[in-house]
């Protein structure tokens, strides 16, 4: 992104009509002693009808002499105003499968051809807020294949997206420095580094 600049101009309510991707919701329940009880969420209006999922991230690991690497990028993100350290992550098409949507998203934001190893079970990303949600896709990206040498992404015209990698074995330092340098953390990518230093120090591995 290099010099630049993006910022909030400003903010203002939404009409429902103006609303492409979201929408407000009240949801009227039960609760365990029988009051009914209201509750305000939000919901995606890209969902396709045939699939489960808004959308999946991509845990991208790229094979390297000096160890194992992860793929991540920055972008901004007006509701934080921040440019925001993530994995690459897309919402899913029509008819697609989630190992097809990362294969794709990998390819698109990021130039590098992966290889799917896994797919986690569906995972909810903020659900006392809103029904979002989404699958991991676990993908290995071979190094020594001629298309990963030079890889070019597939930008849209509203994407500005950077990609780097980090050490898997010092990521949560990093994510550290990174924070301290003014980016923020999306809550996938500082899970994952959070989860590898319980594995460290209860020497799970």
């Amino acid at each position: 992104m290099g010099d630049l600049e993006t910022q909030v101009l400003s903010i203002e309510p939404l009409a429902e009509k103006e609303a492409v991707w979201t929408k407000l919701v009240k949801i009227t329940y039960r609760d365990p002693n029988g009051t009914a009880r209201t509750w305000e969420s939000a919901e995606r209006r890209s969902r396709p009808k045939d699939s489960d999922i808004d959308g999946v991230g991509i845990v991208a690991i790229l094979e390297k002499d000096g160890g194992p690497e992860i793929l991540l990028q920055k972008q901004y993100r007006p509701p934080v105003d921040k440019l925001t350290i993530e994995v690459p992550a897309g919402l899913i098409d029509e008819g697609e499968t989630p190992e097809e949507a990362a294969v794709r998203e990998l390819k698109e934001e990021t130039g590098y051809v992966g290889k799917v190893t896994e797919t986690t079970p569906i995972m909810f990303n903020d659900p006392g807020f809103c029904n979002t949600n989404l699958r991991m896709v676990h993908v290995t990206i071979d190094m020594s294949l001629p298309e990963n040498k030079n890889p070019v992404p597939q930008l849209e015209d509203n994407e500005f997206i950077e990609c780097f990698t980090l050490p898997i074995a010092t990521l949560w330092k990093d994510l550290e420095r990174l924070e301290a340098e003014g980016y923020a953390i999306d809550a996938r990518i500082g899970t994952l580094a959070e989860g590898i230093e319980i594995a460290k120090q209860f020497k799970l591995s």
